[in-house]
């Protein structure tokens, strides 16, 4: 799994943070609020999110409505797993990884890996 590009960053960030879907336009009028760009740079952006994988899409009206395909905290956990299965030790990767972590983050993991994967509590 590739990490999004600058502007890919952005865009897929601002998609999360709406609830996961947008027109062109609608992203557009977003970041005209912090900077200059133009419509197709927008729209080609999210035109190649979507031949990667990273958005679906369905018209709306003229346009084309963008959803993102998969949850921010889905796409951290494939970048995760990537970088555990380029480690040559997964568990001592994984316990610098906790090492980071706030004691409440650390209480909510211990809790879902004593309910289970199935059960683990949605963010």
């Amino acid at each position: 799994m590739k990490q999004f590009g600058e502007l890919e960053a952005v865009i897929m960030d601002l998609l999360w943070s709406r609830g996961g879907s947008a027109t062109v336009r609608d992203v557009l009028d977003e970041l005209q609020r912090g900077r200059t760009i133009a419509y197709t740079t927008v729209m080609t952006v999210m035109d190649n999110l979507h031949r990667k994988g990273f958005l679906a899409r369905e018209k709306d009206g003229r346009a084309w409505r963008y959803e993102t395909v998969q949850s921010r905290e889905q796409y951290a956990a494939d970048l995760m797993v990537e970088v555990l299965e380029a480690s040559r030790d997964r568990t001592g990767t994984l316990v610098h990884f906790l090492d980071a972590m706030s004691g409440p983050e650390l209480r909510r993991l211990r809790g879902a890996l004593t309910d289970g994967p199935d059960d683990a509590p949605q963010p």
